[in-house]
C-alpha cells in the first residue's frame, strides 16, 4: 500500500495510484486535522493531487522528490507548514 494512515498523519509513499484516492479522500474527510507526510511520495496520480489540491491538508513533511517538491508542493501546501528545504 502505498499509503500508511496514521490517528493524525497520511504518509504517501513511491507511487500513489488511482486506486488510493477514495480511500484518502475518505480518511482527510474523517480526520479534518488530518496531515499529510510526503517524504517519500515519488509519483502522485492526478486522482490524488486533486484530492490534496481539493481538501488542501497540511502537510507535515515536504517531499524528497525534487519535481514534486517544485511543483506539486506549492499548489498543495497552502498553510506553509511543510518542512520546505
Amino acid at each position: 500500500m502505498a499509503i500508511e494512515y496514521g490517528k493524525t498523519v497520511a504518509k504517501l509513499q513511491g507511487t500513489c495510484g488511482v486506486e488510493e484516492a477514495d480511500e484518502l479522500l475518505q480518511w482527510l474527510q474523517a480526520n479534518p486535522r488530518g496531515k499529510v507526510n510526503l517524504k517519500g511520495c515519488e509519483h502522485l496520480h492526478a486522482a490524488v493531487l486533486q484530492v490534496l489540491m481539493a481538501l488542501r491538508p497540511p502537510v507535515s513533511a515536504a517531499p524528497d522528490d525534487p519535481f514534486l517538491a517544485r511543483w506539486v508542493l506549492p499548489v498543495i501546501d497552502q498553510s506553509g507548514g511543510g518542512e520546505h528545504g
